[in-house]
């Protein structure tokens, strides 16, 4: 059983050193590769990643859904696993994965641990642990065998965003999914560039547009409009296990 890590980037210069050295610090006989599958960067991203260990792609297309197809069709394991450039997995994220799919898993992701301490953030990472698709997202991390992947024809490109939202939702009626229990350590700094409460009515509206059926492009515009793109901030946390 070998996993490939996937992570679709852009402009992530300020993270993917730390992710990718705590993604190889953390590997055991089962990690395959770390691949970072860029979508055209204009700053170090690319020379970071490859420094910091990965295998790195550059991918015809920009656009996460794309990228990350992409990275899958040159990716060598039978596991694959996605990860945000601003998120950091617990420490066990490959023992945990291949404990999942040996239990008969096709897919899964883990809950939420912000990096900010405000009580708000933390009421939205407790919600993380519930089953419901409004909780989901591709900042908990996400992993799936390439079997699966394969018989959902892998993430939808016509979707620019909510493709994890897209993709978890017809691998839940199609397989077996599990939310596990540690905890995936994600950036704050949507809510640290902006509000909780911005944030939030953005992403509730956001979301509702996509169950009823609005265009990604529409989608996209919406949250640009509401939500200023964050600054990079560090965090010196890791993740956590979480015994609850």
């Amino acid at each position: 059983m070998k996993i490939s890590v996937i992570i679709p980037t852009y402009n992530e210069e300020e993270r993917i050193s730390k992710l990718v050295t705590y993604l190889l610090e953390h590997h055991n006989t089962t990690l395959a590769e770390v691949i970072v599958c860029d979508g055209g960067s204009t700053d170090s991203t690319v020379a970071l990643a490859v420094a910091a260990g990965a295998y790195v792609l550059h991918s015809p297309r920009k656009g996460r859904a794309a990228q990350m197809n992409y990275a899958t069709s040159q990716a060598q394991g039978d596991i694959l696993y996605f990860i945000h450039a601003d998120t950091l997995p617990s420490p066990d994220y490959l023992s945990d994965i291949v404990n999942y799919v040996q239990q008969g898993y096709t897919s899964g992701s883990y809950r939420s641990q912000f990096e900010d301490e405000h009580p708000f953030l933390k009421l939205n990472g407790f919600l993380t642990r519930f089953n419901w698709i409004s909780c989901r997202g591709g900042d908990q991390t996400l992993f799936v065998t390439r079997e699966h992947f394969e018989q959902l024809n892998g993430y939808d490109e016509y979707y620019i965003v909510m493709e994890d939202f897209d993709f978890i939702r017809r691998s839940r009626k199609a397989g077996k999914f599990v939310i596990m229990p540690n905890t995936a350590l994600v950036s704050a700094r949507k809510y640290q560039d902006n509000s909780y409460l911005r944030v939030n009515v953005a992403n509730s509206i956001v979301f509702l547009m996509y169950r009823l059926g609005f265009p990604p492009q529409t989608l996209l515009k919406t949250y640009k409009k509401m939500v200023h793109y964050p600054r990079y901030s560090d965090s010196s946390k890791v993740p956590v296990k979480n015994q609850a």
